[in-house]
């Protein structure tokens, strides 16, 4: 048998298709009719690409879907050429068929591959800078963060830092800058045990310079573009794609945004001018694109932070605009976005990597 939510009819809005792909945490699904016979499949990148056309998520995924899916039938049902198909075409799932077209299985890549292969074959390596904004007090993880600094708050046998850390080591990457104010000296001392594959250089702030007044530090150091991660988040998706739609589009910020979904349990009243009311909408679901503190820079824009002044990376977007610069969002799902920032997001990040009990 396999997961049946990886199913879903043609009539699904992409919405209702984006919530799927978050409730299922694959990176597709497949179209089916009413005796499950294939019709498409539908991934995450086909929905990244229609919110970046601007359009309603009230949509109907017939627009949107991949209507030659790969996909193999029972009857050729071999290792070696399933292996091969999942390779070529850089498959997560492969539908099974019979002959009347109906899906019997679905074969995931995990199944076939060794953890060594799947990041050897699915990372396509990056070597991108890091900058990790590591310089918070992080007030909201209160009492936590009186004794530790947020960044070394633990997610079972590691601490949030490290984690973001290897999460880029996985795409290759080797350099980072860590800034540090809040406990820096806790921070530091708790890499200095290490004998890491990577290099980490500290920047420290003599005082508070927000989410981008330390960036301004490594100008000469680098070159070219660069990934800035805030300390309390991790982003579980392909940083190589971000990447290559960052440099595609030319971008001089690249933006990585959260698609989040929010129900209100009320009717909400819209009203015309003197207050007439016009529609009560029952409890409607709300669809918002979210900042999720992860961002691509290049270097050019270290000109423009200020040396020395207390300066947030909004800031800086918005004076990269006024300056006729391009700013880019990259959109990923809702649980590729994993927040520690504050008590209740803590908890779930808990749950999602198995350490509630």
């Amino acid at each position: 048998m396999f997961n049946k939510q990886l199913l879903i009819n043609k009539n699904f809005s992409i919405k209702e298709a984006l919530i799927r792909l978050d409730e299922t945490a694959e990176k597709v699904l497949f179209i089916v009719d009413n005796e499950n016979k294939l019709l498409g499949a539908l991934t995450d990148g086909d929905v990244r690409r229609y919110l970046l056309s601007g359009k309603s998520l009230q949509g109907d995924i017939s627009d949107i879907f991949n209507k030659s899916p790969k996909f193999i039938y029972e009857k050729n049902l071999l290792p070696d050429e399933v292996k091969e198909l999942f390779i070529k075409y850089k498959l997560t799932l492969l539908p099974v068929l019979d002959s009347n077209n109906k899906i019997r299985q679905i074969i995931k890549w995990e199944s076939l591959f060794s953890k060594n292969e799947q990041i050897g074959i699915k990372r396509k390596k990056i070597k991108l800078p890091v900058v990790i904004m590591a310089g918070g007090k992080g007030t909201r993880l209160d009492p936590f963060t009186k004794v530790l600094p947020k960044p070394l708050i633990p997610i079972g046998d590691k601490p949030i830092i490290e984690i973001i850390i290897d999460k880029f080591c996985e795409f290759g990457v080797r350099e980072f800058y860590i800034t540090l104010n809040h406990k820096g000296r806790m921070i530091k001392a708790y890499f200095e045990d290490f004998n890491p594959r990577y290099k980490i250089t500290y920047i420290e702030e003599k005082k508070p310079l927000g989410t981008a007044g330390a960036i301004k530090y490594i100008e000469g150091k680098v070159g070219g573009n660069f990934f800035v991660s805030n300390s309390d988040i991790i982003i579980e998706e392909d940083y190589s794609e971000i990447s290559k739609f960052h440099h595609r589009m030319k971008n001089d910020i690249t933006l990585v945004a959260s698609v989040k979904h929010y129900n209100i349990p009320y009717g909400i009243c819209d009203i015309e001018s003197g207050g007439n009311l016009l529609v009560i909408r029952e409890k409607p679901d709300l669809s918002f694109l979210v900042n999720t503190g992860m961002y691509i820079l290049n270097s050019k824009v270290i000109d423009i932070i200020p040396r020395n002044e207390f300066y947030h990376i909004t800031q800086l977007i918005y004076d990269v605009k006024n300056n006729g610069g391009k700013v880019g969002v990259y959109p990923v799902s809702e649980k590729s976005w994993i927040d520690i920032g504050e008590w209740a997001s803590y908890k779930k990040a808990l749950e999602k990597f198995g350490y509630d009990k």
